[in-house]
């Protein structure tokens, strides 16, 4: 099986556990951990395994000045996306909130046209317009199930903040993973990022009582740790040493069929038109902004 094959299989995997998490994750939330507070055991129980999955890989030193953008891809990765990625979900339902995720693309393009100077053509930014109507569209009317979305206007607000720092992840994090093992690299990386959620969830962290989680609340979340976090990290950087940062944003298409599927199947939501007709205008803008353009003779 060729390197390329090995990454897109890996992306595959990435998607599924994405899928399921979404469901999985709002299982637990609030109900043995505030949406915060589970983010500071996630990064500290990621942390842990990343450190000891570290002594397999080569020993390496990271360059002084590689910091600072590990620090970045630490903001845009760990803090920003995990802080508003779990308090969107929270508030929202996982068919909504993974919908939205989908605008990752759009938004990756928008960055690499600002940051990579990549060039704009008209069917590009007419996909990020309409890709972005579906967005707006699910962000004001996609109420969702009232009894497990509590607020879901400010919920997919939250979620599409966590897609547009995704996509800065995934553009920051692109160079630093040519240059380093992926062990050394995203052991720093959840170091760092610790530390930046920290503060956020301390509190909320402090409140849990372990002896009121049922078992099936401690495997719920061990699979946010291990699958969620810890798998789709090391199989993420992987797929992004070897495919374009665009064709692992593309995966991400994946998840709102896969959420879907988890969520109607375990009750957790269910279809409306909002739903539909956002998730079509946000399919054709995405198709539109990651269609290849026809080469000219």
């Amino acid at each position: 099986m060729s390197r390329r094959t090995l990454a897109l299989v890996a992306v595959s995997f990435v998607a599924i556990f994405y899928g399921a998490n979404y469901t999985i994750a709002k299982d637990v939330m609030p109900h043995y951990i505030q949406p915060f507070g589970f983010i500071v055991l996630r990064v500290a129980g990621a942390f842990l395994l990343f450190w000891l999955i570290s002594f397999f890989g080569p020993k390496e030193k990271i360059e002084r000045k590689d910091f600072a953008q590990i620090g970045l891809a630490s903001l845009f990765g760990v803090g920003i996306n995990m802080l508003a990625f779990f308090e969107g979900l929270n508030l929202t339902t996982p068919i909504s909130a993974s919908v939205l995720m989908v605008t990752t693309p759009i938004m990756v393009l928008i960055l690499a046209v600002i940051f990579l100077k990549e060039k704009i053509r008209f069917l590009k930014v007419l996909g990020v317009l309409i890709g972005l109507s579906g967005t707006l569209l699910i962000i004001l009317y996609g109420t969702g199930n009232s009894a497990t979305a509590t607020n879901p206007t400010l919920g997919n607000f939250l979620i599409f903040v966590n897609a547009t720092s995704y996509a800065c992840y995934i553009i920051v994090v692109k160079k630093i993973t040519q240059k380093y093992h992926p062990f050394t690299f995203i052991k720093w990386m959840y170091g760092i990022g610790f530390f930046f959620v920290l503060p956020f969830g301390i509190s909320q962290f402090l409140e849990i009582q372990p002896g009121a989680i049922p078992i099936e609340g401690y495997l719920k979340i061990g699979y946010v740790i291990v699958f969620a976090t810890f798998g789709t990290y090391i199989l993420n950087i992987f797929a992004i040493r070897e495919l374009k940062p665009t064709t692992v944003a593309v995966f991400i298409y994946l998840q709102p069929m896969l959420a879907s599927i988890f969520a109607i199947g375990l009750g957790k939501d269910s279809l409306d038109m909002i739903k539909i007709l956002a998730t079509l205008l946000i399919f054709i803008g995405v198709y539109l902004v990651t269609k290849k353009p026809k080469v000219s003779h």
